[in-house]
């Protein structure tokens, strides 16, 4: 708990998203998020040719297309979760200020840290239950890069991971367990992760195992046999070799080898957002039933459900002496 009169902020910060469906934001978001080295590790060179008159040209308009099928009244799906679960947590937690800010995009971490000039204890608590390089690092470069220019720097603690938290578990499991009781069980359950490169992997990034072992602690806990899941990865981007099985084309093996219902679970978001909503349970929905399955069902993210606060309060609670200051 922390002491009295110390001022003290519990920062959760995710990816980010575009401010809105149209085809001008989204390329001012993309152009932000893949110019991010850890993202994207080209030469710049070579790459800001491709990024500006290739990818971003081509994609832009069809990317906004695919916000526009899953934006909420009040904003972009990510965002508002995202901020609801930020509010109820300080309502979970009042001896602590507590802010959103996201990675790419508004609100920004630099922004939301300025408004702290005076802070004695920072806590970052980025939402990635799985650390990744290209995610939980780069909040650490984010976060360190705006305190490299300030003359007063508080206390930092960084929650790197949270995928073995118990609470976190807890809550994963209920999701599941909760979706089947009220919509019936598939035949399978597919828990999909969003990628990354191999090479990434390669160069030592732990993110693959800490998907696995996710997965394999929450299998266990449904108490289901090897054949009833799979972990897969979706969302790659370009020709390189990512993380594999992919998630599209696992779905599609199995209506072709007679599967007819799949439940699908993406226990690496914390909160719904295009990757889960149009991905998932759009276009993958209908490459399994093109593939001849009958009917896929997307088991939604914690969102800003009572349970994921709770989680995330037990998180940060028990992050005193476990996280890196």
């Amino acid at each position: 708990m922390p002491q009295k009169n110390r001022k003290t902020l519990t920062l959760l910060v995710n990816l980010g998203t575009p401010e809105a469906p149209s085809a001008s934001a989204v390329r001012r978001y993309l152009a932000e998020f893949l110019h991010d080295y850890r993202v994207v590790d080209l030469s710049r060179w070579l790459w800001c040719i491709l990024l500006h008159f290739i990818i971003l040209p081509l994609r832009c308009a069809r990317v906004a297309g695919n916000y526009r099928k899953i934006w909420l009244n009040d904003g972009s799906p990510l965002l508002v979760y995202s901020r609801n679960l930020a509010e109820r947590l300080q309502h979970q937690m009042p001896n602590t200020q507590v802010r959103l800010a996201m990675r790419y995009g508004q609100p920004s971490i630099a922004s939301v840290l300025a408004q702290f000039p005076d802070l004695d204890e920072l806590t970052v608590l980025p939402l990635y239950p799985q650390y990744s390089a290209t995610t939980t690092a780069s909040v650490f470069d984010a976060v360190s890069g705006y305190y490299r220019k300030q003359e007063r720097i508080p206390g930092i603690r960084f929650i790197a991971e949270y995928y073995r938290s118990d609470a976190w578990l807890d809550a994963v499991q209920s999701r599941i367990q909760n979706h089947w009781d009220l919509h019936g069980r598939g035949d399978k359950l597919l828990f999909s992760f969003h990628g990354i490169p191999e090479r990434f992997a390669r160069r030592g990034d732990p993110y693959p195992q800490q998907c696995r072992h996710s997965a394999e602690l929450l299998a266990a806990r449904l108490q289901l046999d090897p054949g009833q899941w799979q972990l897969t990865f979706q969302s790659r981007f370009g020709r390189e070799p990512w993380l594999q099985p992919y998630t599209d084309k696992t779905l599609e093996a199995l209506a072709r080898g007679g599967l007819q219902t799949v439940d699908v679970v993406c226990p690496g978001f914390a909160v719904d957002c295009l990757e889960t909503l149009e991905e998932i349970s759009v276009e993958n929905a209908h490459l399994f039933k093109q593939a001849g399955g009958r009917q896929l069902n997307y088991i939604g993210a914690l969102n800003d459900e009572p349970g994921h606060v709770a989680a995330l309060a037990r998180v940060l609670e028990s992050s005193t002496g476990r996280a890196h200051d």
